[in-house]
């Protein structure tokens, strides 16, 4: 059977009865259909239990109890208890096959494994939701029916730190065609509640491949120039010797930040922050009347183009309002260098996003 076939496959009628049956059973013994000691937990040990002592029996090629084709061979030497950590069952106890010869790797669970659901993953999704490593402990014991000590809680988030900071460090290459930056806002658990700005950098080599460069956890205040020339400073240390385009926000301060650092990288404004920026400044319901007038500059195949196109765009909405052709002018000197290769279309990017950085 193919293996989407079996993944979508049904109990049939039998395996459907045979559960009916176990479930009145312990209904009329009044016995727990789940917590602790629970037919739930009966039923996965058994399943386990069932599953390993096929595995083995496949590993040695002879049923249990049954004679070898070598006397010699290799034969099952007893079982070793175990207790794995289950999803829907809590922890369960069963008994893992050994073989003589200890060549037997079970797979339904395997050696040193613990666990059978993806402990690590809701670990670390509670932690980063804020919870301390007791009240993780305390969730497990509470929605599971199984412990995890907090010991364990940060053995798991000391790991996802250590391979965070492996990553954060790696070298980089030395030439990156562009270099998009840009700060997003996160809420974090720190004493309170509270946005915390998130500085990001995605790479694009030469040979177009995009890349994230890393993450840094800025300050609350919000977004800084300064900090940004530390973390550029951070990408140059890390082996960038050279990057082509450096694109950005309007930050202030953030042109002098990266020309601190990479002297001949050419400050590019991102188009998407200014087109964001000019709606900000108007009716929504002139939003679909703007982006069309404002396609005509960001699209255009050269700086003589855009202007025309600006001017147009001053003269049709500077008077209603006057604060979007004053952020454009702003803005050009930034947002004109990108022209001079073509514009949109020949550096590839869509007619319709800009930059879309």
């Amino acid at each position: 059977m193919p293996k989407d076939a079996k993944k979508t496959a049904k109990p049939g009628e039998a395996e459907r009865a045979a559960v009916r049956e176990l479930v009145k059973a312990a209904r009329a013994r009044g016995d727990d259909l789940t917590g602790p000691d629970g037919l739930l937990k009966m039923i996965t040990a058994t399943v386990l239990q069932a599953a390993l002592d096929e595995e083995m029996t496949e590993h040695l090629g002879h049923e249990k109890h049954r004679p070898t084709a070598d006397p010699g061979g290799n034969v099952r030497n007893g079982t070793r208890p175990k207790t794995v950590l289950t999803d829907a069952a809590g922890e369960v106890a069963i008994e893992v096959p050994r073989d003589r010869a200890g060549t037997f790797e079970p797979v339904i669970v395997a050696k040193r494994q613990r666990r059978l659901i993806d402990v690590d993953a809701i670990a670390i999704s509670l932690y980063a939701k804020g919870l301390t490593t007791g009240e993780i402990s305390a969730h497990f014991a509470e929605i599971y029916g199984a412990s995890i000590s907090k010991d364990t809680v940060s053995r798991i988030t000391d790991k996802v730190v250590e391979e965070m900071q492996g990553w954060a460090s790696r070298p980089l290459q030395g030439v990156y065609a562009a270099i998009f930056i840009d700060a997003i806002y996160v809420k974090v658990r720190d004493g309170q509640v509270g946005n915390q700005p998130f500085y990001a950098a995605i790479g694009v080599d030469l040979g177009g491949r995009r890349d994230v460069l890393g993450l840094w956890a800025g300050k609350g205040g919000g977004e800084s120039a300064k900090f940004w020339m530390s973390v550029l400073a951070d990408l140059k240390n890390r082996g960038v010797a050279d990057v082509f385009f450096v694109v950005c926000d309007g930050l202030k301060g953030l042109p002098d930040s990266v020309n601190a650092v990479f002297p001949a990288a050419i400050v590019q404004a991102c188009v998407i922050h200014l087109i964001r920026a000019t709606l900000r400044y108007a009716s929504r319901t002139y939003w679909d009347q703007l982006t069309k007038d404002l396609r005509a500059i960001y699209t255009a195949p050269s700086v003589e183009a855009a202007w025309a196109g600006f001017e147009e765009l001053e003269e049709k909405w500077g008077k209603p309002y006057p604060a979007i052709p004053k952020l454009w002018r702003a803005a050009w000197e930034e947002f004109t260098p990108f022209l001079a290769y073509g514009g949109c279309r020949e550096m590839g990017f869509g007619a319709d996003t800009g930059a879309a950085a």
